[in-house]
């Protein structure tokens, strides 16, 4: 089982863990993946929630941008960057780019990166 697949996270480890060995996720660079679901034209920008998608468990997120030549995935972006506190050049759009639900992986340290999901999650 994947970590933090157990708990119906909405994110999941890419790459290799600590120790060099290989998560059940993705290969390559060590990020995690998480899925936000976002709701572009908002009053403010703000992650606010959990919600149940298609895809399963996601973060829900709003921002200001509208949804036209990837202004709405930029803004999740720089959103997610503040959110976390990495740097923005860490976080990228890695799918749902024309979807409402997004997939942005977070590059780094994976343990700490979960560590602060967690936080955020459990503070939700």
């Amino acid at each position: 089982m994947k970590p933090g697949a157990a708990a119906g996270f909405p994110w999941r480890l890419a790459g290799r863990l600590a120790g060099g060995r290989p998560d059940a996720g993705r290969r390559g660079d060590a990020c995690v993946i998480v899925r936000f679901r976002l709701t572009p034209r908002s009053s403010k920008d703000t992650i606010d929630g959990l919600e149940m998608t298609a895809e399963g468990p996601a973060f829900k997120a709003r921002v200001r941008a509208i949804p036209e030549d990837g202004a709405a995935n930029a803004a999740l972006e720089r959103l997610v960057s503040e959110w976390l506190q990495v740097p923005k050049s860490a976080v990228r759009l890695v799918a749902g780019a024309k979807s409402r639900v997004k997939s942005i992986a977070v590059g780094g340290d994976v343990n700490e990166i979960e560590t602060r999901l967690r936080a955020k999650f459990s503070a939700l």
